[in-house]
Formats: C-alpha cells, structure tokens, sequence
C-alpha cells in the first residue's frame, strides 16, 4: 500500500526537511535548543484537537452553561482528560504499528464487523461534518449577515481550499490548522477578561461532580461527545502512521515522549477553550437570568447589550474560525475511515460536496441549528465504543506494539474509560426509551 493511500497528506521537501530535523533529535545528533527540537513533533495533535473546539461544543456548552451555570464545568474538565488519553493511545499506535486504527479494524476484525464499524463511523462522520459545516455558516450570518444558503455555499468553497493544502504535505495545513485554533483561543481569552468570572466558583465546579435532572445528563453527554470525538481518535492514528518512520527501540520511546508532549499541549489547549466556553456562557446568561438561551443565534444577540458589541463579534469571529477548521479536518476523517475499513478510497472534493447536500437541507426546511448541534455531539457519544474498544484492545497487544505495548496501569483507565461511555450511553438510551 503506498504512503498516499494511507496518510491524508503526501510529502514534499518541507516535510522532509522536518522529517530530518526531528531523525536528528531522535538520534541524539541535533545541536539545537530544546524548544527547536521539540518543533518537529508538533503538528498531529493540533489537527485533532481543532475537532474539541468545534461547533458542536459552542451548542453544549452555551446551553451547559446558560442552563446550569458553571455545574458542568467539571465534565469539561474530566472529557479532556479522557481526550488526553484516548488520543495519546492513538497516536502511539499510528507511531508503533505504521497502521491506523480503521485498518487494524479491517485486519483483525470479521467481515460481517467491518461493514458495521464501518456505518457507525460514516454515521459518525455525517454528524461530525454536520455539526462543522453548520457551525461555519452560523458565523459567517451572524458576523457578516450573509443569507444562511449562501453561507453555507462560502463555507463549502473555503474548505476546499484548505483542503487543497494537501498536496503541499502535511506541514502547511499543520499551521494553518494550528492558527485557526490560536484564532479560537485568543477570543475566549478576550472574552474571559470581558465577563471576569468568579475564579473560586471556578476551581470548586472544575473538580467537583454535580447534576441537576436528567437534562443535565443529555448535555454532558453532548459535551462527552463534543469532546472525545471518535473520528479523531481514528485520524489521529492516521497523522502518526508514516509522519515520522523510526525501527529503533529507543528511538521509537522517544518518540512517543515528544509526541505526548504535542497531545498535553493541544488537547489542554483545547480544554481551556472549552472551559472558557461554558464560563462565558455561566458568568453572562445563567447569573443574568437568561438561563432559557437555547441557540448559538440567541448567545449571540444576547452578548451585545450585556457586554457590548466586540464581545457580540468576537463570539462570531471565533465561531467561524472553529467551523472552517473542523470541518476541513472532518474530511479528512472521513476519507481516513473509509480507506482503513473498506480500502476504497474517494477524493476529499466529493466527500466534502456529499456533506454539503444534508446540511444545506438543515438550513432549507429551518431547523433549529442549536438543537442540531447538540444532538449531533450526543450521536457521537454513541459512536465512541465503536473506536474507543478497538483502540484499547490493539495497543494492549504486543506483536502490534512491540515496545510500546500499554502498560498495565494504562490499559486499566482506558477500560475504565470504556465503561464510563458505554453506561453514560445505556443510561441515555433508557431515558429515550422511557420518555423521560
């Protein structure tokens, strides 16, 4: 199978120059410091992490925060940690085995599982893509008053465009991913300076678990979801697979040591962004008493006479910056899934133009695009265990692994990790059911 089919991304001469740099780092031969020498390794991570900031997590944690304040903050804080692990397997699984988590799937798994794995996770990637493109074409109606229909159909060229960063290897769509999630961060962080939250309510719902009714249950689910995403557990595997190519027992530890590196910084990144999120929303809807703000649209109309009309546009500006990324970065799940299961491959134009088509019907026929949104995170919760399981049962074996075989302490909270999922999943399952 040749490195194009496997990697979402081809190599050119900056790639190789980063590929080199960081062989010299593994070797112990590299002179220079130890920020530069970190560098090459950073990249995958942030790619990932942009689907933790997506739009769907603007829905959850609006609603989270506008409805129960800052008592869901601690779900926050307890996805990333999961996202953290999960995403850390993933990666040392790509590096150990050179093979992505859907093509193990499609390797050691019966027929019969694949086909099925494989509609969960297209299912999951409809919603992914959804929820992104959605989230785009919000933002460019709300900061630009562009026409919904005509958003949507902006959104769709854009993304092709980052798309097309492709064929330029895999470094210049690390960066521009990567700016798009300094754009993300540097808005929150503007407007957490704007509402000045109570720092010690803060830290008390940050470590401290807390519900309040069922409905409570349903958004931190949608944030679980929003949050640990299966398809980026399945593309983070797939940026590692052939990034960097080391044989060496030594090399291959330190490796995965830089790359854990990359995964703390990216996914804390993403915590703090999603933290900033739901505090926003606690600090000026919950303790204004606009506890009913049941849409993106709504937080966003109702940010200009509570904090004035920067923060109304920051909110915008952040939103489309999360929704342009993300959705790029789902195109390249999708492709990335679709191969590792099926070994069919389809060009990432006519992936992202069979996106299109649902969610411009969303926006036709008028749907509550909020509503959307967090629906769509909690299908994504219900699509975890279909990545999540696999994942944990091929870096516990070692022919996979070799030398990175999980150690014992790593496959016991992952599986601990596993059945919180599938038991926050049975429990929404029965309060469908029950009509509660």
């Amino acid at each position: 199978m040749s490195k194009q089919e496997n990697h979402p991304t081809e190599i050119n001469s900056g790639d190789s120059k980063t590929v080199i740099s960081a062989k010299e780092v593994l070797s112990g031969t590299s002179k220079k410091n130890w920020f530069a020498r970190l560098l090459p390794f950073m990249g995958p991570a942030f790619i990932a992490s942009i689907a933790y900031m997506d739009p769907g997590n603007f829905a959850t944690n609006i609603q989270g925060g506008a409805q129960f304040g800052l008592e869901l903050l601690w779900v926050i804080v307890a996805s990333n940690l999961i996202a953290m692990l999960l995403q850390s397997l993933s990666a040392k699984l790509g590096i150990a085995s050179g093979k992505n988590l859907a093509e193990h799937c499609r390797d050691q798994y019966p027929k019969w599982l694949i086909w099925i794995m494989w509609g969960v996770a297209e299912l999951v990637a409809i919603s992914t893509d959804l929820a992104e493109f959605l989230g785009a074409a919000l933002g460019f109606y709300l900061v630009f008053g562009v026409p919904l229909l005509w958003a949507g159909i902006i959104t769709a060229l854009i993304t092709f465009m980052i798309l097309g960063l492709e064929r330029y290897g895999f470094r210049p769509l690390e960066a521009v991913i990567t700016g798009f999630v300094g754009v993300v961060g540097l808005s929150y962080l503007i407007e957490i300076f704007l509402v000045k939250p109570n720092w010690n309510d803060v830290a008390f719902h940050a470590v401290v678990p807390q519900f309040s009714g069922p409905e409570s249950v349903l958004l931190a689910a949608g944030i679980l979801g929003a949050t640990v995403m299966p398809h980026a557990i399945y593309l983070h595997s797939a940026l590692t697979q052939d990034r960097i190519v080391v044989k060496n027992p030594k090399m291959l530890q330190k490796l995965f040591r830089y790359e854990i590196i990359d995964v703390v910084v990216a996914m804390g990144a993403a915590s703090l962004i999603n933290m900033a999120m739901l505090i926003m929303a606690a600090s000026t809807f919950h303790s204004s008493g606009h506890t009913n703000i049941g849409s993106i649209e709504e937080a966003f109309h109702t940010l200009e006479p509570l904090l004035g009309r920067a923060s109304q546009y920051i909110f915008g500006i952040s939103l489309l910056a999360s929704g342009l990324s993300s959705s790029s970065v789902g195109t390249m799940a999708g492709q990335v899934m679709m191969q590792g299961f099926l070994h069919k491959q389809i060009a990432p134009w006519i992936r992202r133009l069979v996106t299109i088509l649902p969610s411009l019907l969303v926006i036709a026929v008028g749907v509550n695009l909020t509503r959307t949104l967090v629906v769509s995170q909690v299908v994504l919760s219900f699509g975890l265990p279909f990545a999540v399981i696999p994942l944990i049962h091929f870096t516990n074996r070692k022919d996979i692994m070799g030398e990175l075989v999980n150690k014992r302490l790593t496959t016991v909270l992952a599986s601990l990790v596993a059945v919180l999922i599938l038991s926050l999943n049975f429990f929404l399952i029965y309060q469908i059911f029950s009509g509660s």
